[in-house]
């Protein structure tokens, strides 16, 4: 089963999908798995790393992947385990900033085939940053593009998908 998370910055989907993870866990006996994207490159990053990290209890195993998703969930796939990603658009952004960004577009491409091929629960938090104004400047609408594709195309092949907006979760596909 695929669960993306969707949601904009500070929406509580984080907790949602930690949540999910959890009942699912719980109920089919599974291990978890915490997979990060994310990368330290400041002091505000710590800080929200840490945050994640303080929810998470002992249960939760973590794996950090900033640029290799296809093969780390390849590597997961048929462990027996809950694996919650977060966050889409952290590894978008690792890959706009790294200097193979021409490699993107089929690292994305081998992230949905092996969305698709994955035995186990996987949940997936990506941020949805569309809703807003079209951004000034190139590298700003390279991401917000970059990431409605990918959001796109999480959601064709997920069961379900949420929209949590203010701590609240609305079912959008797979009730």
């Amino acid at each position: 089963m695929i669960h993306l998370v969707i949601g904009g910055a500070r929406s509580g989907k984080s907790v949602h999908a930690e949540t999910l993870a959890g009942e699912l866990s719980q109920s089919t006996g599974k291990k978890l798995i915490y997979l990060a994207t994310a990368t330290i490159y400041d002091d505000e990053m710590q800080e929200r790393i840490d945050l994640h990290k303080q929810r998470r209890d002992q249960d939760w195993s973590l794996v950090e992947e900033p640029l290799q998703l296809a093969s780390c969930l390849q590597t997961l796939s048929g462990t027996n385990a809950v694996v919650l990603i977060d966050c889409m658009t952290l590894w978008l952004s690792n890959w706009i900033c790294s200097e193979n960004f021409a490699e993107f577009e089929s690292q994305r491409q081998a992230f949905i085939t092996a969305l698709t091929t994955f035995e186990g629960d996987c949940v997936i938090v990506s941020n949805e940053v569309g809703s807003g104004i079209v951004p000034m400047g190139e590298l700003s609408r390279s991401f917000v593009d970059h990431a409605g594709w990918l959001n796109q195309a999480i959601a064709k092949v997920s069961d379900k998908a949420t929209l949590v907006v203010a701590g609240l979760p609305l079912a959008l596909k797979g009730g």
